[in-house]
């Protein structure tokens, strides 16, 4: 199976997580796509294929002769893809690129606007959406990488390769993919997660991420006798939110800089709730921010009156950075492997988080390298197959003795 062929078959597969489910993992529905897996892992001659009971579908291709006493390394990829787009009956198609628009939906006057980078991938083929839904490339294309590259080592056992360790996680998109990872079960002694953007991208930087939930409890009168006496949440609610640097926003940062972000807001007059996140790179700018929000709850709730508002902040992850330059020589190989190749490698800071932050700080360093899509988490998102196939070659080599 080619790793395009892999990768249509696994985005057929509905596997959006769902933040406010309390469920392992999230949606039972990402259990449907582990099941399918690990059956397709232990038909592979993989040992141990097995999906556990919270969804983690776990793998082990044996070192080859004479490789025994070389390092395990770590495959990882996640399985769903995020509730911010629908992931439901996704309708991708294979397209050769030529340069321009690329229409997606006629029909519903839907295009792929020939942003100023889709340029260099005239004349390749190029997955895209049909403009309804998400790709899924992040992170079912990570997926088909790593089991195209394990599927070509067991076909040609004269690769020498030490043994490697393949995890799929759920629930990645809703921070909750290292919840229940068994490190000690999965036995790498350093790990990659193939969940990034564009071909060549190599990152051990991640935003520290934190989330704040708002609640407002307002008072609410019939609008004929409320002068005086109303609280409108939702007005209080626009009054936060107005308080929030307005440029920093994601719309208005990049590199390293942080931001406020907001993600939804539900309510009425009488109770008003918001998601948001909060990120920074710089570890003291994060706990800067996270004491701003403390100082604004804590001043609006002087304003307004106590209990009127709520905030429960948590944080997400930390960036790996830290956790990763003691062992810079795992960078050094992803580098390698990417030259060998013919990919110039690009190290860059993620503006996110992966999987591998997570497991970097509970002991398995885990940077992170690119699948080869783009605009991930909208109609948008598109993969082109040539950055597939260039990664399964990446990996291949990667994982050499």
């Amino acid at each position: 199976m080619t790793v395009l062929e892999r990768f249509l078959k696994y985005v057929s597969f509905e596997t959006t997580s769902d933040e406010h489910s309390t469920s392992v993992p999230s949606t039972a529905c990402q259990k449907v796509l582990g099941a399918a897996i690990a059956e397709e892992m232990r038909a592979m001659g993989l040992e141990n294929a097995h999906m556990d009971e919270m969804g983690y579908v776990y793998g082990w291709l044996p070192a080859s002769e004479g490789q025994e006493d070389a390092p395990v390394i770590g495959l990882i990829a996640h399985m769903d893809t995020s509730p911010a787009v629908s992931g439901k009956d996704i309708k991708a198609k294979v397209v050769h690129y030529e340069g321009g628009d690329i229409v997606l939906n006629d029909k519903e006057s839907i295009s792929l606007s020939a942003y100023p980078f889709l340029a260099k991938y005239a004349g390749q083929d190029i997955v895209v959406t049909d403009g309804t839904t998400l790709l899924g490339s992040d992170d079912k294309a990570g997926m088909a990488e790593i089991l195209s590259c394990v599927e070509y080592l067991l076909e040609n056992p004269q690769v020498a390769h030490g043994r490697i360790a393949i995890c799929f996680t759920p629930d990645e998109e809703i921070g909750s993919g290292a919840d229940h990872f068994d490190i000690p079960k999965f036995g790498a002694e350093f790990a990659y997660t193939v969940d990034g953007g564009e071909l060549g991208e190599l990152e051990y930087e991640n935003f520290n991420g934190a989330s704040a939930d708002f609640t407002i409890h307002g008072l609410n009168i019939h609008p004929g006798s409320a002068k005086n006496k109303m609280k409108n949440a939702v007005l209080l609610m626009a009054e936060l939110i107005s308080m929030f640097p307005a440029a920093e926003t994601p719309a208005h940062t990049e590199g390293y800089e942080g931001f406020y972000h907001v993600c939804d807001i539900k309510g009425d007059e009488s109770l008003a709730e918001m998601h948001m996140i909060i990120r920074d790179h710089d570890r003291e700018k994060f706990e800067q921010r996270k004491a701003f929000v403390r100082d604004l709850t804590d001043y609006l709730s002087r304003r307004w009156g106590e209990g009127t508002l709520e905030l429960r902040l948590k944080d997400s992850y930390y960036n790996m950075r830290e956790k990763i330059e003691p062992h810079m020589y795992i960078i050094d190989r992803a580098q390698s492997a990417m030259k060998t190749c013919g990919v110039t490698p690009e190290v860059c800071a993620i503006r996110g988080g992966t999987d591998g932050a997570r497991l970097s700080f509970e002991g398995l360093p885990c940077p992170n390298l690119s699948t080869g899509g783009a605009n991930f988490h909208g109609i948008h998102e598109f993969i082109p197959v040539p950055s597939m196939e260039k990664m399964v070659e990446v990996l291949m080599e990667l994982v050499k003795a």
